[in-house]
């Protein structure tokens, strides 16, 4: 595409499966900013607020008019979308289709919390109006791992916001992040995370690999004799997550750039493959197709 008559303010964030899609922020930065994990708002100018209503909408209107009905994903960004009230949502997803009528799915991130202030009456019209997905950082199913990573969420909340989400028709893409819990807490961030994903069955689910480009200062704050996992710990973590997992027809993907390990996948049917390729990673590491330490990170 030539030029987009957007305001990106910089860095700009988007799941790795919107590389094709317009992203039109809607917000900057992201609402709650606070878990320790987490760099990607943490610029001075990433800090969060609203965009204007009056601005939101002539970007919409201005892509219409440079690229007619070539655009066919839109990305709400920021970190959380969702945020919005309904009404300002339901606008946005209306002019979208007015004015980008090839258009066929638009989604965006979700914060679990950002559900509790909405009906499900309001997710369901959300769902009508086209939002067509939204990703969910779970992060854990552990609630002593979320406390201790300050997500500001529980095992409760991600589950309330992953079954009303369901119960509207909007589908779910739900990340969980490998090694999360260190070595201290690796086993029941495995399980309860699983128990998450069991409990409210999403139609996706993704791995990604604990990391911190910017150091670890921040995470460690809050979370004293964190000791984190080696490539093999790593492993036998998502080998616990993934026995655990009671999936009927959700797709797996564990093919971010933080993984030493690309497994892909359909659960339940692809259960027993998927976890003998880990076994295979665990025992023989040296015959498994890993990922470079240069070719990994975020």
């Amino acid at each position: 595409m030539s030029a987009i008559p957007i305001r990106y303010v910089e860095p700009v964030f988007r799941p790795p499966s919107e590389a094709n899609s317009l992203i039109l922020p809607v917000t900057d930065g992201c609402s709650w900013n606070q878990c320790t994990f987490c760099e990607m708002y943490t610029a001075p100018q990433k800090a969060f607020h609203a965009r204007g209503e009056d601005e939101v909408m002539e970007s919409i209107r201005r892509c219409g008019e440079r690229f007619g009905g070539d655009v066919k994903r839109v990305f709400l960004a920021d970190g959380d979308a969702t945020v919005l009230p309904t009404r300002r949502l339901l606008a946005i997803l209306e002019a979208i289709r007015l004015h980008m009528p090839g258009v066929h799915r638009i989604t965006s991130y979700c914060l679990p919390r950002n559900l509790r202030k909405k009906s499900l009456a309001d997710v369901k019209a959300l769902a009508e109006a086209g939002l067509d997905m939204v990703y969910v950082g779970a992060e854990s199913g552990d609630d002593e791992v979320l406390a201790r990573v300050n997500k500001g969420e529980s095992y409760e909340s991600t589950r309330d916001a992953l079954e009303k989400l369901g119960e509207a028709g909007i589908k779910r893409s739900v990340m969980i992040l490998n090694g999360l819990g260190g070595r201290g807490l690796s086993v029941q961030h495995a399980e309860n995370s699983a128990r998450l994903m069991n409990a409210t069955q999403p139609e996706y689910v993704s791995t990604l690999v604990v990391s911190f480009p910017m150091g670890e200062e921040r995470f460690r704050a809050g979370f004293p004799g964190w000791e984190p996992l080696d490539q093999h710990g790593l492993f036998v973590e998502l080998e616990r997550f993934i026995s655990a997992l009671e999936l009927r027809r959700t797709v797996f993907r564990s093919d971010h750039a933080s993984n030493w390990l690309a497994l892909k996948g359909t659960l339940g049917a692809d259960k027993t493959r998927l976890l003998g390729e880990l076994q295979q990673a665990i025992e023989h590491p040296e015959h498994a197709p890993l990922r470079p330490a240069w070719a990994r990170g975020l």
